[in-house]
This record gives structure tokens, C-alpha cells and sequence, in this order.
């Protein structure tokens, strides 16, 4: 891979975007990059850890290759479908988010499932400037994620959210000293990396449905009773639990 550094472990597997002289743009090279690392995740199912490089996060899309985009390319989605692909993954992910996570970083960012933050971070979505709209997730998964109200002050006013207002808005999970950021991702991980997996994949899927689906929840949590996974953890709980 030309655009990511991709550590692959048991548990998880950590990428860091790595496009440094451009800010980690995300260019048509690294979405291709990232559906790779989406594909391993489909075919063995670990946790994700997303972070940047030198202190920047993603800087936007590539404007010059945006330029070039028209009506044809508009349609194929070329960024909404990657993140997409990103936020329907099985397992947990983690945006570990130090500085710049602008327009397409947004959106990145946002298709994660937790994301952590530094004091330097900083959350905007200025793609109405440049003639067009924060089409990869933003005009909807933001609102979802902090309220309508907030969403329209970012996408339609031009405001930022730096990491207290993110963190205030419940867009963040945590601030932390950017020293102290991919350990505290790593920690949200080893804990979610003692759950069972079954079970984290069913939630994950049950949490991420539209509306009310109390059917959906009923078979989920069939499953799991049936599972040798659910009885061991419980026997030891009430084993730990005896005078």
C-alpha cells in the first residue's frame, strides 16, 4: 500500500493514514488502499484502528482529483461508499483523531464507531466553499451523531468543532494529551478485545438499524443463548461471585 501503514494483529489491525506532504488527503489511491484493509476486516473480522500521521488526522479530499470529478463520478460514490463499507464493518472501529479531520477526514472520522480526540483536534466540513456538499456521510451521519442543530451550524455556517465542543457534543469519547492517543484507542480496544466477539458483532449490528426493531434484538440475543461463549462467561462470572 502506497498511502497507509497497516499493522496487522490478532486482535486488530491499526492503519495510519501516511499521505504526510498532502496532509493525508484522501485520494483515489488511498480509498482503494482502505477497501483492501475493508476487505481482510470482512474475511476475518477484527477491531479497527484508524489514526494520522504528524499531527493531522485528514486534511479533506484531494481538491485537484475533486475537480476533475463530474456528474458520472458523483454517482458511483467513490468516498460515501468506502465509508460506508468502513462504518457496516462486523467489528468495532476507532478513529483516533489528533489535529485536522476536515471535510472527506470528517467523514471518515464520523463513519467510525468511537473516536478520540487530542486538544489540537479539530472537526469541520467546509465543502459548500468549494462549490459542492459534504456528500460522504455528513449531512446525515453528523446529525445522527451530534443533534440536527449542531450539524447545520457545521455544514451549512462554516463552524468547526474543536475538541471540547466535539467532546461536549458527544462527538469525541475522550480528550487526551496527543501522547497519551493511541494508547488511549488501544485501551478502548483491549477492553472491547475481552468482550465476546459474537456478541459485539450482534450488537453492533442490532445498534446500527433504523428505527425501533425489538424482533431484530429477539433473534440477536438467540443466538447468544445457544452459544458455548455465553454459558462459559456466565459460569465464571457467578464463579467469581461465591463466598
Amino acid at each position: 500500500m502506497t498511502t497507509l501503514i497497516v499493522d496487522e494483529r490478532d486482535d486488530r489491525v491499526v492503519v495510519t493514514l501516511d499521505r504526510p506532504t498532502a496532509r493525508n488527503a484522501i485520494n483515489a489511491a488511498m480509498i482503494s488502499d482502505l477497501h483492501d484493509v475493508c476487505a481482510v476486516l470482512e474475511r476475518r473480522p477484527r477491531a479497527l484502528l484508524l489514526t494520522g500521521t504528524d499531527g493531522v488526522f485528514a486534511g479533506g479530499a484531494d481538491i485537484a482529483e475533486l475537480r476533475e470529478r463530474g456528474r458520472d463520478e458523483a454517482l458511483q460514490g467513490i468516498n460515501s461508499r468506502l465509508f460506508d463499507r468502513i462504518a457496516r464493518l462486523p467489528m468495532p472501529t476507532v478513529a483516533a483523531v489528533d489535529g485536522y479531520a476536515i471535510g472527506g477526514g470528517a467523514e471518515l472520522a464520523y463513519a467510525c464507531d468511537v473516536r478520540v480526540a487530542t486538544p489540537a483536534t479539530v472537526f469541520g466540513n467546509p465543502e459548500p466553499g468549494l462549490g459542492i456538499l459534504a456528500a460522504a456521510g455528513a449531512c446525515w451521519r453528523l446529525a445522527e451523531l451530534v443533534g440536527k442543530s449542531v450539524a447545520k451550524q457545521v455544514l451549512l455556517a462554516g463552524e468547526r468543532l474543536e475538541a471540547e465542543e466535539a467532546l461536549m457534543h458527544g462527538l469525541v469519547a475522550r480528550v487526551v494529551a496527543p501522547e497519551e492517543l493511541l494508547d488511549t484507542a488501544h485501551r478502548l480496544l483491549d477492553r472491547m478485545a475481552a468482550w465476546s466477539p459474537t456478541a459485539l458483532r450482534l450488537t453492533k449490528l442490532v445498534l446500527d438499524a433504523p428505527g425501533a426493531h425489538p424482533f431484530e434484538d429477539d433473534l440477536a440475543q438467540a443466538v447468544l443463548f445457544e452459544t458455548g461463549d455465553k454459558h462459559d462467561r456466565m459460569t465464571k462470572f457467578l464463579e467469581r461471585r461465591k463466598p
